[in-house]
């Protein structure tokens, strides 16, 4: 027996994956929703991945079925996307994170943790279509030091297919968004926050003549007002905040707009910086009056991802740039 190893109570109905090792020949069990019960070692017997594979509980009784005996409809169509983070509620106190798989994919993965430039490894397998697979277990008092979560997963399906490109994913939960992602985890079948990994990147439109700020703009926008986490690649090390280099044509853009557009760039770049664990970013105001920068200054000044900010070098962007530094 391992740790991680599925088992089943020889004197029970119930089943579990073996949590930790006790001292007095005894193993604790994690069964379902999270709980753990100590058992002595020979009350309990390992299930085979042939038969974990095989048997799965119904979805109305509880009761275990073959999985040959669920009906799939034959024309239906396939799923191509649903891949989530997950962190489920055990109490008012702690969460479990998952990996789920809603789609119709074969999933190979990895799964890590990013804090203080260390990288530990949370999970890796294959994950079969409609199934998920536990990561790690959180505190909630500990929100804002939870680390970056980075999913790593390949595309596979017996045949001949045109393959998605492999999915990276760096989530960092951020307050606002997080606590608006709580809904009905699909496959858990459990209340949770949840993230979509399988989102495709926004794409940048053209300004249109008729409205001042890109529809990509004003998405961004929104971004920085707290939606959804880590929708947009990561971003460059450097980010010019000059407006000529936002947006593909400035004319008729009114100053408080420009602003709006500069200020929406910086949120979004910071934001998604953070998410990527990037270790600093830099970013180019210019001189000017000052405003923009003091502005600047004074959101990183309250950003709890912030280590310090300073003036960038000098010899190489003048007075004009903000180096970022991110815990």
């Amino acid at each position: 027996m391992n740790i991680g190893d599925k088992v089943r109570l020889l004197h029970g109905r119930e089943e579990g994956i073996i949590y930790a090792f006790l001292p007095g020949n005894v193993v604790e069990i994690e069964i379902e929703d999270g709980f753990r019960i100590p058992v002595l070692r020979n009350e309990v017997v390992t299930i085979s991945p042939v038969e974990s594979q095989r048997m799965q509980k119904g979805p109305d009784t509880g009761k275990v079925t073959a999985k040959s005996d669920v009906i799939v409809p034959r024309n239906a169509p396939f799923a191509e996307k649903g891949i989530y983070l997950a962190f489920v509620s055990i109490n008012d106190k702690s969460l479990t994170v998952h990996i789920i798989n809603n789609t119709d994919w074969i999933l190979p993965f990895t799964a890590s943790s990013i804090q203080n430039q260390v990288q530990t490894g949370l999970g890796a397998g294959t994950l079969q279509p409609r199934q998920s697979q536990k990561l790690a277990e959180v505190l909630m008092k500990d929100f804002e030091e939870w680390p970056v979560f980075e999913l790593n997963v390949l595309y596979f399906r017996e045949g001949k297919h045109l393959l998605p490109q492999s999915l990276t994913k760096k989530i960092k939960c951020r307050a606002q968004s997080f606590y608006k992602s709580k809904r009905k985890a699909p496959v858990l079948e459990k209340e949770a926050f949840i993230y979509q990994l399988d989102e495709e990147n926004l794409k940048k439109e053209p300004v249109l003549p008729d409205t001042e700020l890109s529809v990509a703009l004003k998405e961004s926008m929104l971004r920085g007002a707290g939606a959804e986490p880590v929708k947009l690649e990561k971003p460059n090390e450097v980010v010019d905040l000059h407006i000529e280099k936002l947006v593909i044509d400035t004319a008729g853009i009114s100053n408080e707009n420009i602003v709006k557009t500069q200020l929406s760039a910086f949120e979004a770049n910071l934001e998604n910086a953070i998410a990527n664990g990037m270790e600093e970013i830099t970013f180019i105001h210019g001189a000017g009056s000052g405003a923009l920068k003091n502005e600047l200054h004074r959101r990183l000044s309250k950003n709890k991802h912030v280590a310090y900010f300073k003036d960038a070098l000098k010899d190489k962007f003048g007075y004009g740039a903000t180096l970022v530094k991110i815990k």
